[in-house]
């Protein structure tokens, strides 16, 4: 099957014969191929064509073989158009030549006479970093679109009062963070404030959870992939780690990763590149990374399910957000917090809670932690019809006492409970959860979000 002709390619060289040679050459390949025997009308050119690459030879006055005339046009290109790839072309190469190409911006340096499958490859390499540097911006332009800022709270708890300290202190530098605790503690709320407070603050910060990606599209959605790579690879499609490009990588639930997995994820860290799926090229990418999981890696790592070396280079600083019973002060504060955003959501005239509905919050265990308490106050503004919560309206049951069974309840209610008890016997193992519902684990991902545990 022909591979579809992409791209707009412009071949600025003086010789008619090689521009001519080179169109030829590259009709097979590029969708367009633009030829100009000076590049006198070289920027005019770019102003009324979208050129992705240019083929620039570096000499054009005669007995002039220095190469300056080709830097000269590098320089312009790249003050007017940053986006296009430029490869060089010259009949007059050594090894200083081809360092200072590179170092002035040329993504390639081609000598004349020219090998063909070697000006093809340079020129189709050039080709697909514009594409994906083009297609990494988009995604994001578009996930800043989307993204909705939460404000961090920090609360009053002596325990939040020293991360908070600490994260002063370690926000602006580029070093890796491991974040632990329990489900529902905020945990990528953190990651997002130690993003906002970096230097990296423009870009984006992307996350994935590690533990709801399928094992057969593990490298494909964190490197990326080529089109043709497999069966549903329709097009080129960049990682997570290219659209965290000089920003920030946020890996969540990174202790459910597979040991196999594992080592390819510390190749990706320790080299600073990746490979997509499909592709030789390598890609280098530029990304500060924060990990948070819910499970004790240093005794995986002693059971031999972690490995070691991963996870001293993840966490070179370690943070433990405490659950949200060992910081009863924090829950009203929150809880008012949700009340306030729910309210005005729902269209409600809320002002508070009653004394009752405080004191059964005080004395609820929180299982669930920040984000079982949200949920709750959710449906509790949704239910009322009052002025103010009740302990009725919220629905808790006291502390230590079993819910009573509802007379009727749904599927839906039914799953969740179900789901909600195998986490708390396992402990947060969400490989032993999804082992005893009989469910695979990116299911149980999938459930859990459904139902916000």
């Amino acid at each position: 099957m022909a591979k579809e002709k992409e791209g707009i390619l412009l071949v600025v060289d003086d010789n008619r014969s090689i521009l001519s040679a080179v169109q030829l050459l590259m009709g097979n390949y590029f969708a367009r191929v633009l030829t100009l025997p000076s590049p006198n009308q070289l920027l005019t050119t770019l102003r009324r064509e979208p050129v992705d690459v240019i083929l620039l030879d570096m000499n054009f006055s005669a007995g002039i073989n220095t190469g300056n005339e080709g830097f000269y046009w590098l320089q312009e290109i790249h003050r007017n158009r940053p986006d296009i790839k430029v490869v060089l072309f010259t009949a007059y190469a050594d090894i200083d030549l081809a360092v200072r190409a590179m170092r002035d911006g040329a993504v390639d340096f081609v000598v004349k006479p020219w090998d063909n499958d070697r000006l093809v490859a340079a020129l189709r390499n050039a080709y697909n970093l514009a594409r994906s540097e083009r297609e990494v911006k988009q995604l994001k332009e578009i996930k800043r679109e989307l993204t909705h800022e939460e404000p961090m709270f920090w609360g009053t708890s002596p325990a939040m009062m020293r991360i908070r300290e600490l994260v002063g202190k370690v926000a602006a530098t580029d070093a890796n963070i491991l974040i632990t605790g329990e489900n529902g503690t905020g945990k990528e709320m953190l990651a997002r404030e130690i993003h906002n407070r970096s230097a990296r603050h423009g870009e984006l910060m992307v996350s994935i959870d590690m533990g709801a990606v399928p094992e057969t599209l593990f490298e494909s959605e964190l490197f990326g992939h080529v089109k043709g790579a497999f069966t549903d690879a329709r097009a080129d499609r960049a990682g997570k780690f290219e659209v965290a490009d000089r920003g920030t990588l946020f890996l969540d639930e990174i202790g459910n990763l597979p040991p196999h997995l594992q080592s390819k994820l510390l190749t990706a860290i320790q080299s600073g590149r990746i490979v997509r799926v499909g592709s030789n090229t390598p890609v280098e990418v530029d990304i500060r990374l924060i990990a948070a999981t819910n499970r004790d890696l240093y005794g995986m790592v002693a059971e031999g399910t972690f490995r070691e070396d991963l996870l001293y280079r993840i966490n070179t600083i370690h943070i433990d957000l405490p659950p949200l019973r060992q910081r009863r002060e924090e829950i009203l504060p929150l809880a008012e917090g949700f009340l306030r955003r729910y309210a005005a959501k729902y269209g409600k005239a809320i002002e508070g809670f009653d004394a009752e509905a405080v004191r059964a919050m005080q004395e609820y265990p929180w299982a669930g932690n920040i984000r079982e308490l949200q949920h709750t106050v959710e449906k509790a503004v949704i239910l009322c019809d009052a002025s103010q919560i009740t302990s009725e309206t919220l629905l808790l049951h006291p502390a230590g006492v079993p819910a009573p069974e509802p007379a009727f309840t749904t599927l839906d209610e039914m799953e969740r409970s179900m789901i909600a008890q195998a986490m708390s016997r396992c402990n947060g193992n969400m490989t032993e959860v999804a082992r005893q519902l009989g469910i695979t684990r990116q299911t149980l991902y999938n459930k859990i979000k459904r139902y916000g545990l």
